[in-house]
């Protein structure tokens, strides 16, 4: 038996493929494999065959293919040539547009690492904002290599790169946790309630402070909403009604719910302002910090309960997936702060948003270039997708 290689190239038309496939079919060969693209309607249509005597077979081809305006390319393989056992991933492209430059910079990184580009198609609508690239990596290659590579590839800011191993669980995702400030909101709330109590340079030289760690997160907080005492409730309340949601936050939490998706918000933040976004964005669970509020309307200065600090923000999400019988290889958690880190390395996949360098370095994946609804892409969810369901900002 012989195997071929046969690609035709040219003009894409109806009808292309089942005249070819009825010829292999007429002359018994066996299909080993097959894939057809077409891109601004240029086909290009390849099958993998097996059989005993394909000069028959190549002649009718070749007629065929003139017939139907169509070139074709074929190629004998050798016996031990054919598929290696490789591992496989998606590699997710993000950015305002992809250009030339993007897609050259990963291009390179993939080659230097001996990945394989086996298929690249857009994920994106009205223009190229996203490309999902195939890629076969060898059993020796070092995929947090290949990851490390990418993500200086990329650049802070440039593009967004995602590398996930293509399997199942990459498309069957259930449950979905987020932080709040930063992250779901383009703001601090506790700096914006700072400001108006005119504490903000006091605030900022504590989360400094924290920062740096000369004091732990639990301190630092305390000592933040101690200068909040005697701010009247109604500033928090009426900053809660109004906060300003990042890019893509409306359209993604509006897709995951169409979808069936859980979702939860495991904030370092403050309950009153959590709880408004649940409601306003159809949130299933929401999990923050309460401030106690006096009788006659005013901030005590105090935290009630136990504090949501980076410890707290992990075992939620584990209490969550138990709870919700949500397998962690199913869970995506998102945010951008240090305390964040274990919630991100609990989950599946965990997500850098618009973080610093080290979380980006640290999450399975980093999306810096583009909005919350960039994610979307990363479950291979396409920009048609998304528009079919009515549902986009």
């Amino acid at each position: 038996m012989e195997q071929l290689i046969l690609t035709f190239t040219g003009r894409d038309a109806p009808g292309i493929t089942a005249q070819l496939s009825r010829i292999l079919a007429q002359v018994g060969a066996r299909l080993n494999d097959v894939e057809q693209v077409v891109v601004q309607g240029l086909l290009t249509l390849s099958f993998a065959v097996e059989l005993a005597n394909p000069e028959p077979l190549l002649q009718q081809l070749l007629f065929a293919a003139k017939g139907l305006g169509l070139q074709l390319e074929y190629r004998k393989l050798a016996p031990g040539d054919g598929e290696v056992r490789r591992e496989r991933y998606a590699l997710t492209v993000i950015a305002r547009t992809v250009g030339p430059s993007a897609l050259q910079s990963v291009a390179e990184v993939l080659a230097a690492h001996g990945a394989n580009i086996e298929h690249i198609r857009r994920l994106s609508e009205g223009g190229l904002a996203c490309v999902e690239i195939a890629v076969s990596l060898a059993p020796e290659a070092s995929e947090a290599e290949l990851k490390r590579a990418l993500l200086a590839a990329a650049g802070q800011g440039a593009f967004d790169c995602a590398l996930q191993r293509e399997t199942l669980l990459r498309r069957s995702k259930r449950l979905v946790v987020m932080d709040m400030d930063s992250t779901l909101i383009r703001i601090e709330v506790i700096d914006e309630l700072a400001r108006a109590h005119g504490v903000g340079e006091q605030v900022a030289a504590i989360t400094r402070r924290a920062m740096t760690g000369e004091i732990d997160y639990d301190h630092s907080l305390r000592e933040r909403v101690a200068l909040l005492k005697g701010l009247d409730a109604r500033v928090l309340y009426d900053l809660a009604a109004a906060l300003p949601l990042t890019e893509g936050a409306e359209t993604l939490l509006r897709v995951l719910k169409r979808l069936g998706y859980r979702t939860a918000v495991i904030s370092g933040g403050f309950s009153v302002a959590a709880e408004a976004l649940q409601k306003r964005l159809g949130i299933d669970f929401a999990w923050s910090n309460t401030l106690e509020i006096s009788a006659d309307g005013k901030l005590t200065g105090h935290v009630v309960g136990a504090i949501v600090n980076a410890q707290r923000k992990a075992d939620i999400l584990q209490e969550l997936s138990n709870r919700e019988g949500v397998p962690l290889d199913q869970v995506i958690a998102i945010g951008d702060g240090a305390n964040d880190l274990l919630m991100l390395q609990k989950a599946g996949h965990g997500i850098a948003f618009h973080a610093k360098p080290k979380l980006r370095e640290a999450a399975h994946t980093a999306i810096s270039a583009m909005g919350l609804d960039a994610i979307l892409y990363l479950l291979g969810i396409t920009g048609r997708d998304i528009a079919s369901l009515g549902l986009s900002e």
